[in-house]
């Protein structure tokens, strides 16, 4: 209890439901849980929820589909390659998924935040605490083609307009990508199974 004439401090940490308590200013390792994430991210909407269909794509989605356009790009991708890919949105499961034009608006304390959060979650799961540059890169683009399918194929962006925003991608690198959106519930069983497949490649 704060002193007399003294403002509690305030809390800045999240009760997960894995009963961990998650500090967002020094979030440690061992209070990060890969099923807090797989449930957190199947709830957190891409593009605020303004997407078609009765379902919102979730970052858990939208995570396994840059791990498969990844390897699509880089055929010799190595399981720990991918899982970063898997976990590279991880944080949006405590900061949630803002847009780019809010994230400008917001200022470097998003990203910060983002960064702590981020490293905490790859030395959990074994992982550099930051990302090696050539990856990154490789992971950005997978990201950004995941984008403009997304703007196109959910968000009403016409095709020039996502162009204009993520480039174009080859149209081979499309074929039989599906972007139909899932129950919460089963897109954060199929991101909890997709990483756990790829922890135990890694440890092979």
């Amino acid at each position: 209890m704060s002193p007399p004439g003294k403002r509690p401090t305030p809390r800045a940490w999240q009760r997960m439901l894995s009963g961990r308590r998650l500090d967002l200013l020094d979030p440690s390792p061992l209070d990060v849980e890969i099923g807090d994430i797989a449930h957190g991210l199947a709830f957190v909407a891409r593009w605020n929820g303004q997407t078609r269909g009765d379902w919102p794509f979730s970052v858990a989605e939208h995570s396994m589909l840059v791990v498969d356009i990844l390897a699509r790009l880089h055929p010799a991708a190595t399981p720990r390659d991918r899982l970063t890919a898997l976990l590279h949105d991880a944080p949006e499961y405590v900061i949630g998924d803002m847009i780019s034009p809010v994230k400008a608006a917001v200022g470097p304390g998003y990203g910060a935040l983002d960064d702590r959060l981020q490293q905490a979650i790859h030395i959990r799961f074994g992982l550099p605490a930051k990302t090696r540059a050539p990856l990154k890169r490789r992971i950005k683009k997978a990201d950004t083609v995941s984008a403009w399918l997304e703007a196109v194929l959910l968000a009403e962006f016409t095709a020039a307009e996502a162009d204009t925003y993520f480039g174009r991608p080859a149209p081979a690198l499309l074929a039989g990508l599906d972007l139909t959106p899932r129950p919460p519930a089963e897109a954060r069983d199929a991101f909890a199974a997709l990483h756990a497949d790829l922890m135990e490649a890694c440890d092979a």
